[in-house]
């Protein structure tokens, strides 16, 4: 597996325990609809989450959630749609990024854009 598939695997892994530590009730990871995929969805009081996780080493060259474009977010709606006709009774939904960057040292920095819109 080349390195950029092991980073965003760890990536969302860290994630999901990100969340959880913070009161999410994680439902599914890598949930797939066709060639779409949700990388975390969450609970998390009376929202559904839909999570986007973009994780990327430190670098001069922009930061994670700058690679989420409104193609590949359609591509997140669509499966989102998808899963709520697969499961219905979810009145409120949230779209969500988390984006993960590793420090030199191994040190993960965290940060959440929530109820996104592209």
């Amino acid at each position: 597996m080349a390195d950029h598939n092991d980073l965003g695997k760890a990536g969302e892994a860290m994630a999901a325990e990100w969340l959880a530590g913070r009161g999410y009730k994680i439902l599914h990871r890598n949930w797939r609809h066709l060639h779409h995929e949700i990388d975390i969805i969450a609970a998390r009081g009376k929202f559904l989450h839909f999570v986007e996780v973009k994780t990327k080493k430190a670098s001069s060259l922009g930061h994670p959630e700058d690679s989420v474009t409104r193609k590949k977010f359609k591509y997140l709606q669509k499966a989102a749609n998808e899963y709520l006709h697969l499961n219905p009774g979810h009145p409120w939904i949230q779209y969500d990024i988390l984006s993960i960057t590793l420090q030199p040292g191994g040190k993960a920095e965290f940060f959440l854009i929530e109820d996104v819109y592209l």
